[in-house]
C-alpha cells in the first residue's frame, strides 16, 4: 500500500495471515508468518501480500499437494508447505 511503513505492512500480513476463512489456514499461514515475514525481501513480501487475496480453500489444496500450485507460487508455496511440516 501507498505510504506503507515497513513495520505497518509486516503487521497487516501477519494480521491477514492469523485471519482466515478456515481455521487449517490460520494456523498454517499465521506460524510461517510469524516466522518467517520478517526475513523476507520487498518483492516477496508482494507475493506473500498477493497470495493471501487467493481463496482459503485454493491454498490449502495447494500447501497440501492436493492440487498443483499456480506458478506464480510455486516457490513461495514450497517455502510455507515445508514451514508446515517442520512446525
Amino acid at each position: 500500500m501507498m505510504g506503507e511503513t515497513d513495520e505497518a505492512r509486516l503487521k497487516r500480513l501477519y494480521m491477514r495471515s492469523i485471519r482466515r476463512g478456515i481455521k487449517e489456514m490460520d494456523l498454517i499461514l499465521g506460524a510461517f508468518a510469524a516466522d518467517e515475514l520478517q526475513g523476507l525481501s520487498g518483492e516477496e513480501l508482494d507475493l506473500y501480500d498477493g497470495l493471501l487475496a487467493e481463496n482459503d480453500h485454493d491454498l490449502y489444496q495447494w500447501v497440501t499437494g492436493q492440487v498443483a500450485t499456480p506458478l506464480a507460487y510455486g516457490g513461495l508455496m514450497g517455502r510455507i508447505s515445508a514451514h508446515a511440516g517442520a512446525s
